[in-house]
């Protein structure tokens, strides 16, 4: 598996693997299918990204992991979004995209990543929680469009917390 940045030119084949991931529900906050352009503009080169890496197998772009400032969070903090293709499902594709994106964290200086998952995505709450990401608060019932009440549960990484345990590093 290749991990590199994104282009603008990735985000209509980016578009079709995140939009296939909304129509299917379950796992995703996002509701509504994104154009290409919503998704450049979203994930790779608008106001709010930070940095977007894919990871490429088999010729074909198999997920992407996201950082960035949308929301207005707190200074020293990016929200993380990952994604996988769904098929062919690609084992690996998250844990291979996270040294990218920590990296880019520390290249920004921020002090956590936040991630908000879907209480009911059990597969994002497992990833996060591999990753080293730690539980600190929960949104309670937050409305899909459809009136389901879902929770939010919000995780945080401490991007130094590496260093700080192996000066060395």
């Amino acid at each position: 598996m290749h991990i590199r940045k994104a282009v603008s030119s990735d985000a209509e084949e980016l578009s079709a693997l995140l939009n296939e991931i909304i129509r299917a529900g379950g796992t995703t906050a996002l509701e509504t299918p994104l154009s290409a352009a919503e998704f450049a503009d979203w994930f790779i080169d608008g106001e709010f990204p930070l940095a977007c890496h894919v990871a490429e197998h088999n010729q074909s772009l198999v997920g992407f992991q996201s950082l960035s400032l949308y929301g207005d969070p707190p200074k020293g903090v990016a929200d993380i979004a990952t994604f996988a293709r769904m098929k062919p499902k690609t084992a690996g594709v998250g844990s291979a995209l996270f040294p990218a994106t920590l990296a880019a964290a520390e290249e920004f200086k921020l002090e956590f990543i936040n991630a908000t998952i879907r209480a009911d995505n059990i597969s994002g709450l497992g990833y996060y929680a591999k990753m080293g990401f730690e539980t600190y608060d929960s949104v309670v019932q937050v409305p899909l469009q459809d009136g389901t009440p879902v929770d939010r549960i919000k995780k945080r990484f401490s991007v130094n917390a590496m260093k700080r345990a192996m000066p060395h590093v």
